[in-house]
């Protein structure tokens, strides 16, 4: 058993406004695809996720569900408004989990999490400034992530946050090289900083580096397992699979209702 203080889980995503989000897939699916996919990737990750939503904390945690039921998810958004995520949002993740209830109790939808403006800069200027909030107003241990790896699971977050009582860092490799996740228990910026400087976003170095930074600062690290990302065009047939595979489960468990 830990104590478990509040644990946050900062979703990193963009408004989808074709032509400024997954450009690298825009030769692929043109700019209103690639927008679309991102719109349907945040949406299949809130989705999973929505263990996360509810706000209740208290003491101490000794099971995962107990660790998820005191990890508060926010949502950090760059190019768009917090009315334009809002509306997208309760358009497209809270109706769908209404219209799929069948208990009276939960006709209400769900509240959208925080909504919280990403800061100006490059990748690594936003994440330290989002870890640095968090830390310096409520949280103890902060799990971030972005939208692109379809493959993360509530039991994947718990597993990180659960590592942070043991390691200063946790983090879970991309199979391209980089990371799609990163946990850090509280700590000074003075200490975690380095993380994030001179980092190469959006190479095949990301991981390697980011540990390489960790050493140098005297951080503890462990990793979680490998997972893929979907950032390029080869990567799609990935998401692809995923979705006929979802679409798959869903007619099977119509059959069996």
């Amino acid at each position: 058993m830990f104590k478990c203080d509040r644990n946050g889980l900062l979703v990193f995503t963009r408004f989808p406004q074709p032509g400024q989000t997954k450009t690298r897939l825009i030769p692929a699916l043109g700019a209103d695809g690639a927008a679309d996919l991102q719109r349907q990737m945040t949406v299949h990750l809130l989705k999973k996720l929505m263990m996360f939503w509810p706000q209740r904390f208290s003491g101490e945690a000794s099971t995962p569900e107990q660790t998820r039921s005191q990890t508060r998810l926010q949502i950090h958004f760059s190019g768009g408004t917090v009315e334009q995520m809002q509306t997208w949002l309760e358009s497209s993740v809270t109706s769908s989990v209404t219209s799929r209830s069948c208990s009276v109790a939960q006709l209400e939808p769900p509240p959208i999490p925080p909504l919280i403006a990403q800061c100006e800069g490059d990748l690594g200027m936003r994440l330290r400034f989002a870890l640095q909030q968090g830390f310096e107003n409520e949280f103890e241990r902060i799990v971030v992530m972005g939208s692109d790896c379809p493959a993360v699971s509530e039991p994947l977050v718990t597993q990180a946050v659960n590592l942070l009582a043991h390691y200063d860092v946790v983090l879970g490799p991309a199979l391209d090289g980089g990371y799609y996740l990163m946990g850090l228990r509280k700590m000074a910026l003075s200490r975690f900083g380095t993380l994030f400087e001179n980092i190469p976003w959006s190479t095949d170095n990301v991981l390697s580096l980011t540990l390489k930074a960790a050493a140098s600062a005297g951080l503890s690290v462990d990793l979680l397992q490998p997972l893929s990302d979907i950032d390029r065009p080869e990567d799609l047939p990935m998401w692809y699979a995923l979705q006929k595979n979802s679409m798959c489960c869903k007619i099977t468990s119509g059959w069996l209702d």
